[in-house]
Order: structure tokens, then sequence, then C-alpha cells
């Protein structure tokens, strides 16, 4: 419905500042007359203001996204937990893709001690916690660089996964629930988590358990398209029961053999 569209226009505006015409037909799947019109009642409401080719957020009421060094200082011992547990599951020689991530990012120090192993990502802090080891081999995809994530977004990352045969992939996102699965505020990185949900090998998810029961702006994948599902501790009855029915693997600290968890948190 208009209204609703109206209302996700703004709000994915709040999480990305800035979006291209073209992006929000694709993301809305309207034409560009459409959008148009939604654009000048948003802009006759004081809400965005038009740019070339696009719209920005209106600067009155001070929105703009989360800047990404005070979401990475939350949960940040979950987080680390979460991304032991994460690396515990990576083999040597594995060719692994780590998402960008608050979460994700936090793997790096425990796959030092792997052999022969690949790490293809998007994520600037990825790169960066990685390029202090000379034994990781790191694989960056390249593409416009998006602020709010610090990490690489655009078609070059689409056609970048497209080469590279991997054989884990490590995901991020900003809430889950059962009733609409994994989901991220930017339809422009849940297009490259779409394309990566669609490889042919194991997908587990890194989240803590404040993103319980949180729907962002855009799903990229139903929990069932997952192998696993990777938390700090046990999600409430109805996320185990869900995982059971479609026979999703439910990693934590609880579940994981202590064998896998050789190094402190």
């Amino acid at each position: 419905m208009k209204i609703d569209r109206i209302n996700n226009i703004h709000e994915l505006l709040k999480q990305v500042h800035s979006i291209s015409i073209n992006d929000l037909c694709k993301t809305f799947d309207v034409s560009k007359n459409t959008i148009r019109r939604d654009i000048a009642e948003l802009e006759k409401d004081g809400i965005i203001r038009k740019v070339y080719g696009g719209i920005v957020l209106a600067e009155q009421d001070g929105v703009s996204p989360e800047p990404f060094s005070s979401r990475e200082s939350r949960n940040t011992q979950a987080k680390k937990l979460i991304a032991r547990i994460a690396a515990s599951l990576v083999s040597d020689g594995d060719v692994i893709y780590v998402d960008s991530g608050t979460t994700t990012m936090h793997m790096i120090p425990f796959l030092t001690k792997k052999n022969h192993l690949t790490i293809v990502t998007a994520s600037v802090h990825v790169i960066n916690a990685a390029s202090n080891y000379r034994n990781l081999n790191v694989i960056a995809t390249g593409g416009s660089l998006y602020m709010p994530s610090k990490a690489f977004v655009g078609p070059s990352v689409l056609r970048c996964l497209r080469e590279y045969n991997l054989s884990k992939i490590f995901l991020a996102a900003t809430g889950i629930s059962t009733e609409h699965g994994a989901t991220n505020a930017s339809p422009l990185e849940c297009e490259i988590k779409r394309s990566l949900v669609q490889k042919s090998c194991p997908k587990y998810l890194l989240v803590d358990s404040s993103k319980l029961d949180v729907a962002s702006l855009m799903t990229y994948c139903d929990l069932s398209a997952l192998d696993g599902i990777i938390m700090e501790r046990q999600p409430p009855e109805k996320y185990i029961s869900y995982l059971s029915e479609h026979h999703i693997k439910l990693y934590t600290n609880e579940n994981l053999p202590l064998t896998a968890l050789t190094e402190r948190v």
C-alpha cells in the first residue's frame, strides 16, 4: 500500500541517509512515476530533500544512521563468545565468507591457528583485523563503501562472489524472528546476503539474544534457509521448536563440545 511504502522509504532513509531513485524502484518493485509521487509527498512534509538522481533525509530532525562504533560497543562479550563458537566450525583449508557486522568481525582472532584458510569479505573491519595475521589469506570484494556498516556494496560485490566456491558462510543480521526471518536495514546489503544464501554450502547466522524478535526493514532469508544459528545462549522455546522442525543446528556455549572452545573470550 502507498502509505506503507512511504513509511518504509522514510525508515530506509534513517538507515542509509541517501538512496537513488533507481534503487527505490528496485527495492519496492514500482515504477519511477510511482516513486516520484511518493517522493513529492515526503518532500512536502519536509522529511526528505531531492538531490541529483535520488533523495536524502532532511537534516532538521537530526536523524542519521547509528555509528558502527556505538553498535560495536553493545553486548561485546556475547559477540566475542558467538564469534569463538563460529570460528570452531572452520576447518583448515576452508574458503569462508565473513559478513559485515559487529559480531562476525570478532571471528578473526579465533581463526589465526587455522592452516591455509582463505577469508572472502566485503567488511572493512574484517579486512583490517585479518591484515594483522600473515597466515590469513584475505580476498576483498571491492565495491562502493557503505559508511553505516563500513562495508562494500554494489554490483561488483555480487560479481566477485559469483567467482568463488565457498566452503562456509557466516552471516550477520540486524534482527531475526520466526515470522520475518533474518532481516537487515540496508537494501544494498540485503542484496548481497540474498546472493550468499543461494550458495550451495553451509550457511551460519551469528546473532546475540538482543536481536531476537526484531524485524528490520527487509528480510533477506527465512530462517529455514540456514544450516545453523550461533548464539551466546539458548533462545526461547519457540525458536528451539522452529529450528528443530526445520533441521537447523543451534550452536551455543551450552551445547558445543568443550574441546571446540579452547581459547578465552
